[in-house]
């Protein structure tokens, strides 16, 4: 049967409890990061295996990971969260993200009391339905919003083509040249108004282009939080006072590098490398291959800060109508989900 729920399968890692150690803190993460892989096999994988989910060990998770056919496993999923705090109305992200959509158009959104976003990314317009719920969703005089003078172009047509992605750019107008590049268009309540939205859960990777005017980006060592213009971008910083996006990262990356080791995939240059810590804790789990993945799973809850995440599975909304089709066989995203907040 096809999946036709109007979302998105998403693993939230959501932090409960302050850091009080980053080591044992560490472990946590990569305990939950490790168990969202455990989950995501499928029940045909499982087949294929011949054992129960229990029965997994990290070398047959490896071999099983989805790392090297996914390359947005985890930016996408920070891409969602940031779409279901706007959609969900989180007063702590909307109003970096309204102050940066005020800074981009001042002309167009001096009165905004609401942005709305409609999730993108031109990976998703493959799905049955996906572009035209996205266009259906806007308003039928909705616009476009790039720099520069001249008029603002129609939302729908130019959108249509940028959904061909990187090979769209000939047949866009050079003024919107980029916008395939597009994670959420954001907009005013009459959804008359949007501007193409970048997201990146590491700064560092932003990328600019013709037609791109905002940013959203967690809080860095090197990048404090608020609102300023970088590369062609205004930029929404959302805080991160308790630097979870930075010990996400550091876990995610450590977990990926030993299942690439161990599950002997080719090495992909979209992971970074974990910092000496983690490849510390990278270098036990490669020692564990043989061992079951929940055994291992217990180890970490043992050394670890217990209390301080969770693991929340959900369905996340595309604002999208009931027909909407999301291929049942979409990749499993792992999202991290930082509580953020106000720094006085």
């Amino acid at each position: 049967m096809p999946n036709t729920s109007p979302g998105g399968a998403v693993t939230f890692v959501k932090q409960n409890q302050p850091i009080d150690e980053r080591g044992r803190a560490l472990y946590a993460v990569a305990r939950s990061v490790l168990r969202a892989h455990l989950d995501q096999l499928t029940h045909s994988d499982l087949e294929d295996l011949n054992i129960d989910r229990q029965e997994v060990t990290f070398r047959q998770l490896s071999k099983f990971a989805r790392l090297h056919r996914d390359k947005g496993m985890r930016g996408d999923g920070f891409e969602w969260a940031v779409h279901e705090a706007i959609v969900g109305e989180e007063p702590r992200v909307l109003e970096p993200v309204q102050a940066a959509m005020t800074r981009a158009s001042r002309k167009s959104f001096v009165s905004l009391t609401k942005p709305t976003s409609l999730m993108f990314g031109y990976e998703r317009a493959k799905y049955l339905g996906f572009l035209d719920a996205v266009v259906d969703s806007a308003a039928q005089d909705a616009l476009l919003l790039p720099e520069g003078s001249g008029r603002p172009f129609q939302f729908g047509p130019w959108v249509s083509v940028a959904a061909r992605g990187k090979a769209a750019e000939p047949m866009l107008n050079t003024r919107i040249k980029s916008i395939w590049k597009t994670d959420l268009f954001l907009g005013d309540e009459d959804r008359r108004r949007h501007l193409a939205t970048t997201i990146k859960s590491n700064w560092h990777q932003l990328e600019g282009g013709a037609g791109l005017r905002l940013g959203i980006v967690p809080e860095a060592a090197d990048l404090r939080h608020g609102t300023r213009y970088h590369k062609g971008l205004w930029l929404a910083v959302l805080p991160d006072p308790d630097g979870f996006m930075g010990l996400f990262n550091d876990a995610y990356e450590s977990v990926a590098e030993a299942i690439i080791t161990v599950g002997k995939h080719d090495r992909a240059h979209y992971f970074y490398k974990p910092t000496p810590m983690g490849q510390r804790l990278q270098a036990q789990l490669e020692s564990y291959a043989t061992v079951k993945v929940m055994e291992i799973e217990n180890a970490l809850n043992e050394a670890s800060q217990q209390d301080l995440v969770n693991t929340e599975h959900k369905l996340v909304s595309v604002d999208a109508p009931h027909w909407l089709h999301l291929n049942q066989t979409r990749m499993p995203v792992i999202a991290p989900k930082p509580s953020f907040a106000k720094l006085d």
